[in-house]
């Protein structure tokens, strides 16, 4: 019987079965000999034990199309990545640092912004022009006054989506109007800090109908891009696409080399400023890195 996986916890796995429901399933011994972890998200094969008591074995994990570290997931279609736009305000490093992540893995990217219902116009206009200029589709919504919930329906029908942003953003209320049956527990935002508690223990897979699930995961504050040499970094930001090669030197990494076509781009209003920013940190961060 095939099914997905769409929890783990404590070495059982949750594998849901179009049309029979969820198994509870113990993996076979050969996957730790073979160093493989069975991941949410995972297309698997299993045994009914007991169909009564809906107990199963794990016996074999399908070929994954890809594989997350940070959110620990597999067979992922696409992410949508959750912000504020105010309260918190976005840190844009974090969230470049996710686009990373994702370009990296070739994983398509919906930018959300929630709490549109606080913001001021301005502030909205400014995270069109950084990120509708790279190339990204962005949605403003409002979980709270459920509004323009209907179009992020409309592009997660079909798919895996993995949600993912950091706490306080109001990914559980974007959840819970998503799929009413998740009833997550929605963190209240410890004001002091002005982020949220972090509500999300572990990886969750979510079905929203038949053939779409979102994935929840755990609300994170830092990502780890280390997968990946520094001169690789340049080509996961896409709107540096149109000036590759077009540089004096080849193999230009856009930071220090004088006749840079990106950089004359960031001069000239074509490629975001902040984003050029982030783009020199992650370079120097990752450099660093290598010297150790």
């Amino acid at each position: 019987m095939q099914g997905r996986i769409i929890k783990g916890i404590a070495g059982f796995y949750y594998v849901y079965v179009v049309g029979s429901g969820v198994y509870e399933c113990k993996a076979k011994g050969i996957f730790r000999k073979e160093k493989k972890k069975p991941l949410v998200g995972d297309l698997v094969e299993i045994s009914v034990l007991d169909e009564a008591a809906k107990e199963g074995n794990l016996d074999v994990i399908l070929p994954r199309k890809n594989e997350l570290i940070r959110p620990a997931s597999a067979n992922v279609d696409q992410a949508l990545v959750v912000f504020a736009v105010t309260k918190p305000k976005p840190h844009f490093h974090l969230l470049d640092r996710f686009l990373v992540m994702m370009e990296r893995k070739d994983i398509p990217v919906i930018l959300c912004f929630n709490k549109q219902d606080l913001a001021k116009d301005e502030e909205m206009q400014e995270l069109l022009e950084i990120y509708q200029t790279c190339g990204y589709p962005v949605i403003f919504a409002s979980a709270r006054k459920e509004e323009n919930i209907d179009p992020i329906r409309k592009a997660l029908k079909g798919k895996t989506t993995v949600i993912a942003g950091p706490s306080g953003v109001g990914k559980s209320s974007l959840i819970n109007l998503l799929s009413p049956e998740a009833e997550m527990e929605t963190g209240s935002i410890s004001r002091k800090i002005d982020r949220g508690k972090h509500t999300t223990r572990h990886a969750e897979l979510l079905p929203i109908d038949e053939d779409s699930f979102i994935m929840d995961t755990p609300g994170f504050s830092s990502l780890y891009v280390n997968d990946m040499e520094k001169e690789e970094l340049k080509y996961c930001f896409r709107e540096f696409a149109p000036y590759e090669g077009k540089c004096r030197f080849n193999g230009c990494d856009h930071v220090h080399e004088p006749d840079c076509a990106v950089k004359q781009a960031v001069e000239e209003g074509k490629i975001p400023k902040m984003r050029y920013q982030n783009y020199t940190e992650l370079y120097q961060e990752m450099k660093e890195k290598k010297r150790y």
